[in-house]
């Protein structure tokens, strides 16, 4: 137990130190989101119509493809447990699924149960922003061709150290936004060039990579909160257990000392009489 403690003391060290690193990254990468999605509200508001496939329906009748994002490793309490719960609730109320998985977990557990499993990733290896190129190469190509009516993403979200809650979320195709009304002000007027549509053809594709790549960090960070959690627990059991397991040990050696004790009076007593 001493040395199962030992682990979990030094488990929670490591992701202590990653996770500080993982936050970076993912508030880095936060103005850049929110520009891109400020510059896609107002081109989506702008134009009447655009003839891109991310923002027609899918086919009709073609299943829905579901990215399903966790990690690479366990030892994080329910963190992957409840992603995968996410995706089977999910698939039972749309029986027709095709599965994207990021992460060897997700990955692992899929091919298990289902055989609608379209394209795997890792989460970690290699670079993370070609990772997420990939998937949104794979799934693009897939909506495009009519193999499957929608995309939908299942992740975490880093609500705080103590809370990952799992999300789903369409994010193909993409709803345009209500107009807003006259009563927010005036908006500024937008000029394209060389047309809405080839802007929107240039950006929507950027648009799913980085949606993609954005929850790639935020499950990486969201995995390593959850981690440092769970080896903190651990490591507080442990010291729970190895107190307990003293106390008994203790209360052995004292029951067998008083016991040589009486045999040795008692051996003494029969000589002397």
């Amino acid at each position: 137990m001493k040395n199962t403690q030992q682990i979990t003391k030094a488990m929670k060290q490591v992701a202590a130190a990653k996770i500080r690193r993982a936050e970076q990254l993912q508030k880095q990468s936060r103005p850049y989101a929110d520009a891109l999605a400020a510059m896609l509200r107002d081109l989506i508001a702008n134009v009447s119509s655009v003839d891109h496939p991310f923002m027609k329906p899918g086919k009709e009748g073609a299943p829905i493809g579901v990215i399903l994002m966790t990690a690479d490793k366990g030892l994080a309490g329910a963190f992957n447990a409840n992603l995968i719960r996410q995706a089977e609730n999910h698939a039972r109320e749309n029986p027709s699924v095709v599965w994207y998985a990021v992460g060897h977990k997700g990955r692992n557990t899929l091919r298990r149960r289902t055989e609608a499993l379209s394209g795997d990733w890792s989460l970690t290896a290699g670079v993370m922003l070609d990772t997420a190129r990939e998937v949104a190469a794979k799934v693009t190509g897939d909506f495009t061709s009519g193999a499957i009516g929608g995309i939908v993403l299942i992740s975490p979200k880093l609500v705080s150290m103590m809370s990952q809650k799992p999300e789903t979320r369409q994010i193909v195709p993409i709803v345009a936004e209500e107009k807003a009304t006259s009563g927010d002000g005036p908006k500024g007027a937008v000029e394209f060039e060389p047309s809405p549509e080839f802007v929107l053809s240039r950006l929507l594709p950027k648009y799913l990579e980085f949606t993609i790549y954005s929850a790639m960090l935020e499950t990486n960070a969201a995995f390593f909160a959850a981690q440092l959690i769970a080896m903190n627990n651990a490591s507080d059991n442990a010291k729970k257990i190895i107190d307990e397991l003293t106390l008994a040990m203790n209360k052995a050696r004292q029951a067998s000392i008083t016991t040589e004790i009486l045999e040795i009076v008692g051996g003494a007593e029969a000589l002397a009489g």
